[in-house]
């Protein structure tokens, strides 16, 4: 078996899930994405047995093209990540009724196909198409079943659509010139390739464009906020728990080694402003009334902490960076769905608005409140292992950047806190607040377990990733 078997279920899933009709469309595009994590698991165990799990056959001879998917630690990592989040993101959705409903699963189960081959993928050529396939079915689950101003939501899907699209075309013209050079769009021919400082450079921007809109890194963020609350929350899911993971898996695959000496160069400047991606989108979600916009901002801050660690260039830093996107993608994926339980009780997503849940619905708050304090990394939760370590890498890297990256933890305790104390607490609110369902206690049991097991116990992801990044070091050292 190898990992061509997880895309053909996601894409057959998508298939399938479409012509299965509405009422059906959901449990389908479940048994799939399941299947999919099933299948996921079991080329992890032949990868831990020493089994080359890879694929690589000639796409096109003129030009020489590859339909090559590389399966080391780091990518079966961001695959099971995407297995992972993706039915427990269908199963979230359990509670909503969307219009054409076969249409909106079968767009889901695409995009998880999509990010997947963009994970695998190692030509260049392959892995670009993957990249901007993933980004059809995001625009149309945000423009059809979004929230809000139909005019709005038009607008700002639009401004998401041609930021990301622009800045990928930067990156196709990168990789047109490294082929030019290599004779091939292959992974270990690119990395190959002794490139002038001023190639190197003009490479690096080419893909940091792409991947700074991706991420986002500011000033490149100004489409995010807008369409996290536009969009539907499983749009809004995928979008902030495994999509923006791309960017930050590819600065790793791609950009750092092909570029290393403009890494380099470039490393205080790119740091600085991963940091004040933190800086800011701290200051700005304190400000935030509106629930999915808060943590829109709060995504903003972590994942400028994750891309500073990236960008360090240090084995910390690479590390740090994997467990924080891996720990990320589920505590805000938990997060987006305890704002949607609550939209589904008060149909309101203005926090001013609610207050009084506590008690209510004492199940919903425990859990709620343990998903606001691995947000902030408590300690014994995962994000608190990631977060350590990617700070631990800024210090290494320049003492100023670990103290001004810190703030992240006491601003976002501060903002965090004051939302829950406000959401949660006071006097018990007019409307009823029914506690969790059977299949929302699944999800939120699912998401919290595995944070806290990991928080405690981290040495097998950190174990299959490490050699992953130390490969990858030889390139960039």
């Amino acid at each position: 078996m190898d990992v061509t078997i997880v895309l053909l279920i996601l894409l057959l899933g998508a298939v399938v899930t479409y012509f299965s009709g509405n009422k059906a469309a959901s449990k389908v595009a479940l048994l799939f994405s399941a299947v999919a994590f099933g299948a996921s698991l079991m080329i992890l165990n032949q990868y831990n047995q020493g089994i080359d799990c890879g694929f690589s056959a000639v796409w096109m001879t003129n030009p020489n093209i590859l339909f090559s998917l590389k399966a080391d630690g780091l990518a079966l990592a961001m695959v099971l990540l995407t297995t992972v989040l993706t039915p427990l993101i269908i199963l979230s959705s359990f509670g909503n009724n969307f219009n054409n409903a076969k249409n909106f699963y079968a767009l889901v189960m695409f995009m998880a196909f999509a990010m997947t081959g963009t994970f695998l993928a190692s030509d260049g050529f392959l892995y670009y198409i993957f990249w901007e396939l993933s980004l059809i079915p995001i625009y149309f689950i945000a423009l059809l079943w979004g929230n809000g101003d139909a005019a709005e939501r038009k607008k700002a899907v639009i401004k998401f659509f041609i930021y990301t699209f622009a800045g990928s075309l930067f990156m196709l013209v990168g990789f047109i010139y490294l082929y030019q050079k290599a004779g091939s769009f292959q992974l270990d021919k690119l990395y190959a390739l002794e490139l002038s400082s001023t190639e190197e450079f003009w490479i690096f921007l080419a893909f940091f464009f792409a991947y700074a809109i991706k991420i986002p890194i500011i000033p490149f963020h100004t489409w995010q906020a807008n369409v996290y609350q536009k969009a539907p929350t499983v749009g809004t899911m995928l979008l902030s728990g495994i999509m923006l993971k791309m960017g930050l898996y590819s600065v790793i695959r791609w950009q750092l080694p092909i570029a290393p000496n403009a890494a380099q160069e470039l490393l205080y400047t790119i740091v600085g402003l991963s940091i004040a991606g933190v800086i800011y989108g701290s200051v700005v979600a304190l400000k935030q009334r509106d629930l999915k916009k808060l943590l829109a901002y709060s995504s903003l801050a972590h994942v400028g902490l994750i891309a500073a660690g990236c960008y360090t260039l240090t084995l910390d830093g690479l590390r740090g960076a994997v467990l924080q996107m891996i720990a990320h993608g589920f505590v805000i994926v938990g997060l987006f769905f305890a704002a949607e339980i609550i939209y589904r009780r008060f149909e309101t997503r203005t926090i001013a608005d609610m207050g009084g849940i506590r008690s209510q619905s004492p199940k919903f708050t425990s859990m709620f409140m343990i998903l606001v304090l691995a947000s902030v990394a408590l300690p014994g939760t995962f994000n608190f292992v990631g977060e350590f370590t990617v700070l631990y890498s800024l210090f290494q890297t320049n003492l100023a950047f670990a103290i001004v990256g810190g703030t992240t933890i006491i601003l976002g305790a501060f903002y965090m806190l004051r939302m829950f104390q406000q959401a949660m607490l006071g006097e018990t609110n007019a409307k009823p607040f029914a506690d969790v369902s059977f299949n929302e206690g699944i999800v939120f049991v699912l998401i919290i377990g595995f944070l806290l097991f990991f928080g405690l116990y981290p040495k097998p992801i950190i174990d299959l990733i490490t050699p992953s990044i130390q490969d990858i070091l030889v390139h960039i050292k």
